[in-house]
């Protein structure tokens, strides 16, 4: 296995959490490789396709001698669309991104590797010891999706759902925490589903529980997106008594009308999200929410997008991550009439509008309040709720954590100073 080993490959990341994870297990297993550029691309958006073809071709423009690798759902749901590109040497499948054997001169020169992502039934723990430019880790749980949404590929560019065994997640945790990570974020497509595909009666709260409890020098545990029907007893219950288990969570609601979210063929309804919203904030009232939204789905009409609005306007989350709905080639909802791309652009707008404003609101209630930030540069870090932290006197060192009072707060985040 001869590789070069004064480079390290250059990788390109579109997309998702885990897709940035992922690119982290990528950049260890091909270093050295030299003249390579990995393409990690996504296939949630047409847009995110639209920007990794660009980048695919100002590579090659740049510099036509380097060797261009595409992975990612983009890639795997479509190998031959990428590998027609300039300057694209290998498409590598999702699956067989992870897989060290395939991170070799002789394994690229070989030619495209796309397994059928649909025959995969688990999924290994990966070792990732450092994430290049972050104080956080990550750590994988979960792979795949069963679910059926009618406007999502992804099921298709990840295959089922499958969990990483709760000892490969502890292991993991472990060596990030030797490393000096003081916050690790529990990342996967789905992670609401880990623990279904095993024996016994496992879910996520297990999961959560078992780490902090191996690891007692954590000092914080994140999770990333979750679907809001996906709370099990166990993590409700360390929502409320484990203070590491951060107050922030990212919930995949995607709208705010019950007859949009029947056609997306959602699992949940909005007083599902309204409930689990007001339970969460009389457990920890500080908590801080940030959701998914799609603006401009197919049939959603005047009405139903009031619905959304006023829903949200209601619910008051502080982080809205608004997303103009984008047609996936195959998919149920493609076939649904369809609402112009100039008023899904103009409502995603008013959808933004509406959450500066409740993160203004949110941010300026944290005024007075103790927190804990996670530095991130000498100045800038997150606190416990993912708010935005600016440090105002004495700098303070990349990975430290530092208590600190809210002192100001804006639609950006928070102001805050060393106590």
């Amino acid at each position: 296995m001869s590789k070069d080993t004064s480079q390290k490959p250059q990788i390109l990341t579109f997309g998702c959490r885990l897709n940035r994870y992922e690119s982290e297990v990528m950049g260890q297993y091909a270093d050295g490789l030299g003249d390579v550029v990995v393409v990690n691309t996504c296939a949630v958006t047409a847009e995110a396709e639209r920007q990794a073809r660009q980048a695919i071709r100002r590579l090659n423009r740049k510099d036509d001698q380097k060797r261009i690798v595409v992975t990612g759902c983009a890639a795997q749901l479509n190998p031959e669309k990428w590998s027609s590109l300039p300057g694209v040497v290998q498409v590598l499948g999702n699956e067989d991104k992870l897989q060290a054997e395939n991170w070799t001169n002789e394994a690229i020169a070989s030619g495209n590797q796309v397994s059928d992502i649909m025959s995969v039934k688990k999924t290994a723990a990966q070792v990732v010891t450092e994430f290049t430019g972050r104080t956080r880790a990550f750590v994988q749980v979960q792979q795949g999706c069963d679910h059926r949404c009618t406007f999502c590929v992804i099921p298709f560019g990840r295959g089922p759902s499958r969990s990483v065994t709760i000892e490969g997640v502890i292991n993991q945790a472990r060596t990030l925490v030797e490393q000096d990570y003081k916050e690790v974020v529990l990342t996967g497509v789905d992670i609401a589903s880990w623990g279904s595909d095993f024996e016994g009666d496992l879910a996520l709260g297990d999961l959560c529980k078992a780490v902090l409890k191996a690891v007692p020098d954590l000092e914080r545990l994140r999770l990333s997106s979750i679907d809001p029907i996906g709370f099990d007893n166990t993590l409700w219950e360390l929502l409320k008594t484990e203070p590491r288990l951060m107050p922030h969570l990212h919930l995949s609601v995607q709208a705010g009308s019950d007859m949009i979210l029947k056609r997306m063929k959602r699992r949940h309804l909005t007083e599902d999200v309204d409930q689990l919203v007001q339970r969460l904030r009389s457990i920890r009232s500080d908590i801080g929410l940030s959701v998914d939204i799609i603006a401009g789905f197919p049939t959603e009409d005047d009405t139903y997008f009031q619905e959304t609005y006023e829903f949200l306007k209601q619910q008051a989350f502080p982080y809205l991550h608004v997303f103009p709905y984008s047609e996936r080639k195959g998919t149920p909802a493609a076939q649904m009439p369809a609402v112009s791309v100039a008023v899904r652009k103009e409502r995603a707008a008013k959808l933004r509008e509406l959450g500066q404003e409740s993160a203004r609101l949110f941010h300026e209630s944290l005024i007075g309040k103790d927190v804990n930030i996670l530095m991130e540069t000498p100045d800038r870090g997150h606190s416990e709720q993912f708010a935005f932290a600016v440090l105002q006197g004495e700098a303070a060192k990349p990975g430290e954590m530092i208590c600190a009072r809210v002192v100001s707060g804006n639609v950006d985040g928070i102001i805050v100073e060393r106590i």
